[in-house]
């Protein structure tokens, strides 16, 4: 069974992937190439989300909670993994509901900037997935930079979220002068 998740997730990670380079081509163009590419957003984030849950599901069929939830290890990537599925799910909601309307002014760049992140969160899912299976990165070795290590480490470190407040406070100002531009 853990072969069957280890091919699963890479579904989502392409999809999620593609959607990114969909989100930045389409933040930095109006062209017709890049509508088109925006018209398939939507059922790109959302066949990368459910093949995010069904991940998940085999991941929880793979190794028990009990088995998962015994190393800082395994926790950092069952959250980490929860993050990223809310994250893309949320992503979804916000282009599905927004619209085409998304694309107007700053809030573009907001869209670009979310959709980095949540490749970062993607990429560290991963890499914490990779670990538990003996597949290490270099990324491992830049979180530790960052004061996370992932394998005692069983929260998220000052520096993470000194920039989640950062993050969130420049995305919030970006989209209230987006609103304000959008009214004038």
């Amino acid at each position: 069974m853990a072969a069957y998740h280890a091919v699963l997730v890479h579904f989502p990670i392409a999809l999620l992937m593609t959607a990114t380079l969909a989100i930045l081509v389409r933040a930095v163009s109006d062209a017709p190439l890049a509508r088109a590419v925006d018209r398939a957003l939507v059922p790109l984030l959302a066949v990368g989300v459910l093949a995010g849950v069904v991940a998940y599901g085999v991941g929880l069929m793979v190794w028990p909670w009990e088995t998962i939830s015994a190393t800082p290890l395994g926790r950092n990537h069952m959250l980490v993994a929860t993050w990223t599925l809310a994250y893309w799910a949320l992503l979804l909601a916000t282009r599905w509901i927004i619209g085409e309307a998304i694309w107007e002014g700053v809030t573009r760049w907001v869209m670009a900037g979310l959709a980095i992140l949540g490749s970062a969160l993607l990429g560290i899912t991963g890499t914490l997935g990779g670990h538990l299976v003996g597949i290490y990165t270099e990324v491992s070795e830049a979180l530790r930079l960052l004061g996370w290590e992932v394998y005692t480490t069983y929260y998220v470190p000052d520096f993470t979220l000194a920039a989640i407040l950062i993050a969130a406070i420049i995305l919030t100002v970006m989209g209230i002068l987006g609103r304000r531009r959008m009214a004038a």
